[in-house]
C-alpha cells in the first residue's frame, strides 16, 4: 500500500520483550525502518518484562541512539498479558500495534492490516503458515477451539501477535490478564463492546534466537486460570 505523506496515520508501535537480547536490535530497526514509510508520526515502545540477560541494556541502549524509541520496564517478570497491558498504556499515537518481540512477524506487513482498517475498530493477523513445532500448534488448536465453545470467539487465529488498534478503543477495554490469556479477554471484550474486528494473514518466519515460553506448562496453568477468573466474573456479571 502506498501512501501519501498528508494521509500517513500516526502510530504506536510496542513489543513485548523477555529475554530476547539478540532479537531487540533487529526487532527494533526493522520497526523504525517500516514505520518511516507507512506513518507521519511514529514512536516504538519497548516493554522489557523483567528480563534477566541483556535485554533491559540493549533496550536502553537502542533508546539512547533514537528518540522515537521508548522503553518501558517491568522490574520482576509478570507475564505477557501484563507486557500488552503496559504497551496499550503507553502508547501516544492514534493507532497501535504490536508484534512479538522475537522476529517472527515482519511490521513491514502493517500495510496489510492498516487497509483494512477502514470500518473497523481493530485488524487482527492469522498466520499464514505457522512456523512453529506440531505441539504447539497442536495446543493453539486446542485452546483455539476451547475458547470457541466458551466465549464464542472464533478468529481464525486467536493467538497470532500482531494486531493493530485504534488506540482510544483498545485503551477503553477493561484488560486484567497478566498472562497468555489476555488474547482471549481482548478479542472477547472487544466483541462484547461490539467493536468491527477484521482479519488479515500475515507471514510468520522461525525464530532466529532464543526460545518461547508458549507451552511452558507454567504459562498453560495460568492460562486456564485465568480463563476460569474471567468465566467466573462474566457470569457475576449476568445474575
Amino acid at each position: 500500500m502506498v501512501l501519501l505523506a498528508d494521509d500517513r496515520p500516526r502510530i504506536s508501535a510496542f513489543f513485548p520483550l523477555y529475554n530476547e537480547e539478540a532479537n531487540v536490535p533487529g526487532t527494533a530497526s526493522n520497526a523504525v525502518a517500516a514505520l518511516t514509510d507507512l506513518a507521519s508520526e511514529f514512536e516504538v515502545i519497548l516493554v522489557d518484562d523483567g528480563s534477566t540477560d541483556r535485554t533491559p541494556a540493549a533496550c536502553a541502549e537502542l533508546a539512547a541512539a533514537d528518540p522515537r524509541i521508548r522503553v518501558a520496564t517491568h522490574p520482576v517478570n509478570r507475564g505477557y498479558g501484563a507486557a500488552l497491558r503496559t504497551g496499550f498504556a503507553a502508547a501516544r499515537m492514534d493507532l497501535v500495534t504490536f508484534t512479538d518481540g522475537d522476529g517472527q512477524f515482519d511490521l513491514r506487513e502493517l500495510d496489510r492490516l492498516l487497509e483494512r482498517l477502514p470500518g473497523h475498530e481493530m485488524v487482527i493477523g492469522y498466520r499464514l503458515r505457522r512456523a512453529d513445532r506440531w505441539p504447539r500448534r497442536l495446543s493453539a488448536w486446542a485452546w483455539g477451539v476451547l475458547i470457541g465453545i466458551i466465549f464464542g470467539v472464533r478468529p481464525r487465529d486467536l493467538d497470532c501477535g500482531f494486531k493493530l488498534f485504534r488506540r482510544e478503543v483498545v485503551q477503553g477495554l477493561d484488560l486484567q490478564a497478566d498472562g497468555a490469556f489476555i488474547s482471549t479477554e481482548l478479542l472477547a471484550l472487544a466483541s462484547q463492546a461490539g467493536h468491527r474486528i477484521a482479519q488479515v494473514g500475515v507471514n510468520h518466519y522461525p525464530r532466529r534466537h532464543g526460545s518461547s515460553t508458549g507451552n511452558d506448562p507454567r504459562v498453560i496453568l495460568r492460562a486456564f486460570m485465568e480463563l476460569f477468573s474471567f468465566w467466573r466474573g462474566l457470569r457475576r456479571s449476568k445474575s
